[in-house]
């Protein structure tokens, strides 16, 4: 194969080990990624290689400048997604980091993957957008912003968050409290994400006003839901007449996000409306399913490996099950 080669040159008021990373952790976590030779003299950096390879370096080189010239800071977390993107080709780094979707106290919500930056445009686009992926990879967080920005800029009148209440063993009627007492757990981590990105005065101020509602999903039942944002949860364990329901509330100027995860189900009988609804409605113009996997996880990188670990034992199950009739 020929060799190419090409140069760019830092910033002189850049230092090169917030390129390099402290003992040249970045670099190595760079040339483990891709087939070419990379040379730091100073504040040059040399890359030698094919030029598929100089070709993507160069862009993510470019990047990283940018990104140190903006007063970020480089992470082995967002190094990794950066290369993920370049190795892609679909989205520019920097593409990702422009798009902001909604800005609280300083710190910006935006897409951090390919996959996300799909699904994040995909709800632009889209008036019902079914996410389906493994945890952490930020399907509800991302509709929540979304549903957020959309109401601070009077898009929708208000913002509805469900998620089915699934019973593991005790029956919700012979649990003590009132029955939002016994319902409040199932939809807690609602509550998390919302005050993770609004202020929790006003964010409980608006829900006793009734411009951002959470509820358990069999609220929704019998409701026409017009000029709103609404996100139902943990679909996966929605049964397909729960799923049809929820689906046939759609009113005018509105909304709907649908997220789960289909390899955790708590149904007892194990028949999910998430895992049914694709048959039915995949290809349905104004709707849009979107596959998150291992690679747009964005908790901590452990996270990551696990789902990785889980996916590869799935992967060896189901071989085991072809080849035993």
């Amino acid at each position: 194969m020929e060799l190419s080669q090409a140069s760019l040159t830092m910033p002189d008021h850049l230092d090169a080990v917030l390129m390099t990373g402290v003992n040249d952790e970045y670099l190595r976590l760079i040339e483990n990624s891709f087939d070419a030779r990379i040379t730091f003299r100073g504040n040059q950096i040399d890359i030698a290689g094919g030029a598929p390879e100089l070709q993507m370096l160069t862009a993510l080189f470019a990047d990283l400048i940018k990104t140190l010239e903006e007063g970020h800071t480089i992470s082995t977390q967002a190094l990794m997604q950066s290369i993920d993107l370049i190795r892609g080709g679909e989205f520019a780094p920097s593409l990702l980091r422009d798009d902001v979707l909604l800005a609280y106290r300083g710190k910006a919500i935006r897409a951090k993957t390919g996959g996300q930056k799909r699904y994040v445009d995909a709800i632009r686009s889209h008036t019902v957008t079914f996410a389906i992926g493994p945890a952490g990879t930020g399907k509800t967080y991302l509709a929540m912003a979304m549903a957020i920005a959309a109401l601070k800029r009077k898009e929708v009148a208000r913002v509805i968050l469900t998620r089915p209440v699934v019973e593991a063993g005790e029956s919700l009627g012979y649990l003590p409290g009132t029955l939002s007492e016994k319902i409040d757990p199932y939809i807690r981590p609602l509550y998390d994400a919302l005050f993770d990105m609004a202020d929790m005065e006003r964010a409980n101020q608006l829900i006793e006003q009734g411009v951002i509602e959470i509820a358990p999903l069999a609220f929704m039942r019998g409701r026409t839901l017009n000029d709103s944002f609404i996100i139902l949860d943990e679909a996966q364990n929605t049964t397909p007449d729960q799923m049809k329901m929820f689906l046939t509330r759609l009113g005018f100027g509105s909304r709907m996000v649908v997220t789960g995860d289909v390899t955790q189900l708590d149904l007892p009988k194990r028949v999910s409306g998430l895992i049914s609804v694709r048959r039915v409605l995949e290809g349905v113009r104004d709707i849009s399913f979107v596959d998150l996997t291992g690679k747009d996880v964005v908790r901590h990188s452990l996270v990551q490996r696990i789902v990785a670990a889980y996916d590869a034992a799935d992967a060896a199950r189901q071989e085991r099950l072809e080849l035993c009739p």
